[in-house]
C-alpha cells in the first residue's frame, strides 16, 4: 500500500533534474528576487519615488516589476573630459555592483536564508523554483498524578515528535505542489499492542497541488483566488492554523486536537478568496480516514469554511466551521459539527489568543455509545510576552472544556492517556465531562523561526463518570526546522 505513494514522492524529487540545463541558469544577483516564507517572490523596489509611496506591502503590484531594466548604451565622452570613478560605477553591470551577502559563518543567518532553495528561475516556463525543507521535533515529559481509583502514578516519556521532509515546487507559472513526508513513527508511549519506534517512511503528512487563479487570470476582483486539491491539514482554531514550528506551547490544546481531526490529514478540495482585509476558504473533504496518501470519496464527505477578518493592524478574528455528512462509516472528522471563533491580538512585545468552541459529537460509528454523544463547548486563553525580543518568550495557557454527557470529552494521547509503567493505573481512557488545564512555559529562540528550546509545566484535572483524574507534567522540547 505504501509503494505507490513512495514512488510518487521520489518522482516529485526528481522533477528538477529533468529541466534542461539552458533553462536553469541563474539570473544576475541584482535582478533575482528571493522567495518569501510562502514561496512568493518579493517585488524589487523601484527608485521612482512616486510609485514607491503609498504602496501597501503585498497588496499592490507594480507594473513590469519583474522585467529587467534595459541598459542604454553609454554616451560618447568628448576628448579631454575626465570621467570620475563614481560615474563609471553607475554604468557597471549589476553583477559587479552587487555581491552576494555572506553570513560570515553565522549558522543562524544561514538557516534563515532558505538554504533549501535548490533551484530558482522565473523565466523557465516549466519549473520556476524547487525548495526542500524539514523539521525535527523532540520532547521529554515527566508526569505524576492520581487515577480514578485514587492510585498515584509517576511516569517519564521521551518522544521523537516529528521528523518530516518537505518539498515545494512552483511550476507552469501558476501552480505550486507541496509534498511532505513523515519519517518517524514513535508509538512507545501509546497504550496499544504495537508501541514501538520506527524510522523511515511512515506516511504522507500533506500532498497537494494549488492553482493560483487570481495570478493567472485576475485583474481587480479576481485577485487572490486559489484552488487547492490534495491531502491537507484541517484548520480548525487558530492553534491549528499555526504551523507546529510556530506554536507557543509544546502541544496544541486538547480541543484544537479534536477539532483538527487529531492526526488525520483528510483529502479535499478548497477554494480560497482574498480581498482586502478579508479571507474566505471553502472546502469539501473526503470522510475516508485510512489512507496513507490521497484518499477516495466512497465513504462520505464533510464540509469546511473559514472566514478571517483583519480588523486592525493588531487584531485579527477568525471563524472556522466544519459539518459532517458521512454515510455512517468511520470518518476523518470524528464529530458531527463544530464552530470555533478565534481572536488574535498582537501589540509590540506581547499578545493574546482567545478561542471559543461549540460543537456536537454526533452519533453513529464516531460516537456509538450515548454517553459519548451530545454537544461540547470549550474556550482557550493564551497570553504571551517577549521577555527578550525575539529571544526569550513567556506564555500562559488556560483550557476549559465541558459536555453534558459523562464521556462527552476525551483527553489527547499525550500524556495522561499514555501507557503507564504501572499496568494497574486506570484513567478511564481519558474520557470525562469537564476538563481544566493550566500551562506556563518559556521559549528560548536560539535562531528565530528556525531553532528553539521550549520548557513548560502544566496542571490538569478531568472529571470522569467515576472520579477525578489529576496530573502534573513537566515538559522540555527542541524544535528545529529549515
Amino acid at each position: 500500500m505504501k509503494t505507490l505513494p513512495a514512488f510518487l514522492f521520489l518522482s516529485c524529487l526528481a522533477g528538477p533534474i529533468v529541466v534542461p540545463a539552458t533553462l536553469s541558469a541563474q539570473e544576475p544577483a541584482a535582478e533575482s528576487a528571493k522567495p518569501d516564507k510562502d514561496g512568493k517572490k518579493k517585488k524589487k523596489k523601484k527608485k521612482n519615488k512616486d510609485k514607491a509611496e503609498g504602496k501597501a506591502e503585498g497588496k499592490h503590484k507594480e507594473p513590469h516589476a519583474d522585467k529587467p531594466r534595459e541598459e542604454s548604451a553609454p554616451e560618447a565622452v568628448p576628448a579631454g573630459v575626465s570621467v570620475s570613478a563614481d560615474a563609471g560605477a553607475k554604468d557597471a553591470p549589476p553583477e559587479i555592483m552587487e555581491k552576494p551577502a555572506s553570513n560570515n559563518g553565522d549558522w543562524c543567518q544561514w538557516l534563515q536564508n532558505d538554504p533549501g532553495l535548490l533551484y530558482e528561475n522565473k523565466d523557465n516556463p516549466y519549473i520556476q523554483s524547487f525548495q526542500i525543507g524539514g523539521r525535527f521535533h523532540y520532547q521529554i515529559a515527566s508526569l505524576e498524578g492520581t487515577d480514578v481509583n485514587g492510585m498515584d502514578f509517576n511516569d517519564t516519556y521521551d518522544e521523537y515528535r516529528r521528523l518530516r521532509f518537505e518539498t515545494k515546487t512552483k511550476f507552469l507559472k501558476y501552480f505550486v505542489a507541496e509534498v511532505n513526508v513523515n519519517l518517524v513513527d514513535d508509538k512507545r508511549f501509546r497504550d496499544d499492542l504495537f508501541n514501538e519506534l520506527e524510522w523511515g517512511y511512515d506516511r504522507f503528512d500533506e500532498a497537494s497541488v494549488e492553482f493560483d487563479i487570481g495570478e493567472a487570470f485576475g485583474d481587480g476582483w479576481l485577485d487572490g483566488i486559489k484552488l487547492k486539491y490534495g491531502r491537507m491539514k484541517l484548520k480548525m482554531t487558530e492553534e491549528v492554523h499555526m504551523s507546529s514550528n510556530d506554536l507557543y506551547t509544546i502541544e496544541r490544546s486538547g480541543i484544537a486536537d479534536k477539532l483538527g481531526g487529531n492526526a488525520s490529514r483528510p483529502t479535499g478540495v478548497t477554494l480560497e478568496l482574498d480581498k482586502g482585509d478579508w479571507d474566505l476558504t471553502l472546502g469539501v473533504f473526503s470522510a475516508e480516514d485510512d489512507s496513507d496518501f490521497i484518499a477516495g470519496w466512497g465513504e462520505g464527505q464533510f464540509f469546511y469554511g473559514s472566514l478571517e477578518w483583519r480588523a486592525t493592524d493588531d487584531l485579527k478574528l477568525v471563524l472556522d466551521y466544519s459539518q459532517n455528512n458521512h454515510d455512517g462509516n468511520d470518518d476523518a472528522l470524528g464529530y458531527g459539527w463544530a464552530a470555533a471563533l478565534s481572536a488574535i491580538y498582537k501589540k509590540n512585545n506581547w499578545g493574546i489568543i482567545t478561542e471559543a468552541i461549540y460543537g456536537d459529537n454526533g452519533g453513529g460509528i464516531s460516537a456509538p455509545i450515548p454517553r459519548r454523544q451530545g454537544d461540547f463547548h470549550a474556550f482557550v486563553v493564551m497570553p504571551w510576552y517577549w521577555i527578550v525580543e525575539d529571544k526569550l518568550q513567556a506564555v500562559i495557557q488556560y483550557q476549559y472544556a465541558s459536555s453534558p454527557e459523562s464521556q462527552g470529552l476525551q483527553l489527547p494521547v499525550r500524556y495522561v492517556r499514555a501507557e503507564h509503567e504501572n499496568p494497574l493505573v486506570d484513567v478511564d481512557n481519558g474520557r470525562g465531562n469537564e476538563y481544566h488545564l493550566l500551562y506556563a512555559g518559556l521559549n528560548w529562540h536560539l535562531c528565530p523561526e528556525r531553532v528553539k528550546v521550549m520548557g513548560g509545566f502544566s496542571v490538569e484535572d478531568l472529571t470522569t463518570r467515576r472520579s477525578e483524574i489529576k496530573a502534573y507534567t513537566w515538559q522540555l522540547a527542541v524544535r528545529t526546522s529549515f
